[in-house]
């Protein structure tokens, strides 16, 4: 004889199993670089008083590459160079950042390193190899994309607004 916790127990694990199959995740789905590719195009803003640049080249192959331009009174601040690299796990950032003179400001063989945590449309979420920084890519609107920075306060991610960018046209 079957006992009622038993047929309980089972009947919550049966719904269990079907609320999450079909709540849209996947435990199989692996990121892909076109979970970022609403970043392609030519991107404007402003930083520390002065324009900031984007440029975002569509996937190819392994990879979307971009670089950005910070300026202030005319004069190049610092350049960044990002590449979402597709690996077996998802797309991770790999970024380098110059001086003028283009003299980097991480060793030869290192760059900063985001691992892929999560995508829906129009946003991606990776987090810093240290797990000190988190990094949210968001397309607001056709014409703007937002980078936010987040870090630990609290025991909460609290996440802010680091670059606002318009489409160039």
């Amino acid at each position: 004889m079957i006992s009622l916790t038993r047929i309980r127990t089972k009947s919550f694990i049966f719904i269990l199993v079907t609320l999450f199959q079909f709540s849209g995740y996947s435990q199989s789905k692996t990121a892909s670089l076109q979970d970022v590719a609403f970043m392609q195009g030519h991107w404007l803003g402003n930083f520390n008083g002065g324009p900031i640049e984007a440029f975002w080249a569509a996937p190819a192959g392994d990879n979307l590459t971009g670089f950005m331009r910070m300026m202030k009174e005319d004069k190049v601040t610092m350049y960044e160079m990002l590449v979402f690299e597709q690996t077996a796990n998802g797309p991770i950032v790999l970024v380098k950042h110059f001086k003028p003179g283009l003299i980097a400001l991480e060793e030869k063989e290192i760059s900063d390193r985001y691992s892929f945590i999560e995508a829906k449309k129009g946003q991606a979420l990776f987090e810093k190899q240290d797990g000190s920084v988190r990094i949210i890519y968001e397309k607001r609107s056709e014409n703007q994309l937002v980078i936010q920075r987040g870090k630990q306060e609290g025991g909460k991610w609290v996440f802010v607004d680091l670059f606002v960018f318009n489409r160039v046209k």
